[in-house]
């Protein structure tokens, strides 16, 4: 699903990735950590193409991002939902709105949208919230709404940035409980999380990137003891 081969981007200052290569199958659930400035951004920001690799190769989905010319990017976005710390929601919007804008922008016809969004709205738990905008809702409500948005359009992966960043303890465990979901349904899922707890208690693959390298990449927690010194 996604492939990292010997994958290395620098700026000017720093590493980002320094000869990375990992390999993500398809419905796995992934937790990416590591301190500030390890790489993990540079990560994600190379799966969307955001920044271009130095040296190495990225497969997602089959497709060899660093090959991609500029016009055949928004096709590649279209199989990567992404949620972030910050919601992101157009606050002019209503939250039908919000989620129906992912499909206008790919031009699909009012009836699969009158179909398709309320399904995913129920899947989320928001049903009720249809209407409201989003300076209405809590935060675990705009962050449901966030992730009703990226999975509209069934993307084949599924990008979280420190999804539970803003969130109290009970509505983030409930945010993560919605991942998981999720990702039971088939979509692979790349979380960047500071959050140990969350990490420790869902026992997922981590991959634990340090200056740019990948130091761990196992099952469990978020830090074995003898690495603890290495993550904070």
């Amino acid at each position: 699903m996604i492939k990292f081969d010997h994958v290395t981007k620098t700026y000017r200052t720093n590493v980002g990735l320094d000869d990375v290569s990992v390999h993500i199958n398809k419905g796995d659930f992934v937790f990416l950590v590591g301190p500030s400035g390890a790489g993990k951004s540079t990560f994600i920001k190379l799966i969307l193409k955001e920044i271009n690799a130095d040296e190495g190769s990225i497969i997602v989905d089959g497709q060899d991002v660093t090959t991609l010319s500029n016009r055949e990017v928004p096709e590649l976005r279209r199989k990567v939902g992404t949620v972030f710390q910050d919601f992101r929601l157009l606050h002019k919007k209503t939250v039908f709105e919000n989620v129906a804008f992912a499909m206008e922008v790919l031009h699909k016809s009012k009836k699969q949208i009158r179909k398709q969004v309320p399904q995913i709205l129920s899947l989320v738990g928001i049903t009720d919230k249809a209407h409201k905008y989003p300076d209405e809702l809590s935060a675990g409500e705009q962050q449901r709404v966030a992730i009703a948005r990226a999975i509209v359009n069934n993307p084949t992966v599924l990008i979280a940035d420190e999804p539970t960043g803003n969130l109290d303890p009970v509505t983030a465990a409930e945010i993560m409980d919605l991942l998981d979901q999720i990702n039971l349904r088939g979509t692979t899922i790349v979380m960047v999380t500071h959050a140990k707890d969350i990490v420790d208690r869902m026992k997922k693959r981590v991959i634990a990137i340090e200056k740019g390298k990948i130091v761990r990449d196992k099952e469990g927690a978020y830090a074995f003891k003898e690495e603890v010194n290495i993550l904070e």
